[in-house]
């Protein structure tokens, strides 16, 4: 359950989010509703997205992987929902995305796309445990601009969930169910 109301003031701001949520994903997104509250939260947060939409170095499928994996880690399941549900929409493999939390153990994952979740991982462990392999092979691949693009979608992705997760924000119904594995002492999303 969320920590904080779903059900904001209605502000002309507001009011155009619902509008844009609506149109774009069938209905309002609760991070939305949550930072609604603080009207330049909001404010900044959208402006800071819709920049962020615009980095096109990293390949889109290596993005959602390296997403995802962040996701799983901080155990964020309103991300690992939406996620899934937008990257399948973009026709992503679903069984790729199906395994993202348990990627280790997965056959459906090439090198380079286990190599994106290593990085994903290492860079939300807390401290970020990123190796100078890895990191150097992945730089080989995707080259110094897509490799700066991973580094900060992963980063950014830690910011969305790490705010989702304390927010309390949990699946919002776009995917069936969220695949995240129960820690000792929690529910799975």
């Amino acid at each position: 359950m969320a920590r904080i109301s779903l059900t904001p003031r209605r502000s002309l701001l507001f009011r155009a989010v619902e509008w844009y949520c609506k149109r774009t994903y069938g209905k309002v997104l609760d991070p939305a509703r949550a930072l609604a509250h603080n009207p330049r939260v909001l404010w900044t947060d959208l402006r800071f997205e819709l920049s962020v939409a615009k980095w096109k170095e990293l390949d889109p499928g290596l993005k959602a992987l390296a997403v995802m994996a962040s996701a799983a880690s901080i155990g964020c399941s309103w991300c690992m929902d939406f996620g899934h549900w937008e990257s399948q929409g973009r026709g992503m493999d679903v069984r790729k995305l199906r395994d993202v939390p348990m990627w280790r153990d997965s056959d459906v994952y090439t090198p380079l796309e286990r190599d994106v979740m290593e990085y994903a991982e290492a860079m939300t462990a807390n401290p970020p445990e990123v190796g100078d392999e890895p990191a150097a092979r992945l730089l080989t691949a995707l080259g110094e601009a897509a490799f700066v693009e991973l580094t900060a979608m992963v980063a950014v992705e830690n910011l969305r969930s790490r705010m989702n997760a304390a927010l309390g924000l949990t699946s919002q119904g776009f995917k069936d169910h969220c695949d995240i594995p129960a820690r000792p002492g929690t529910a799975a999303g």
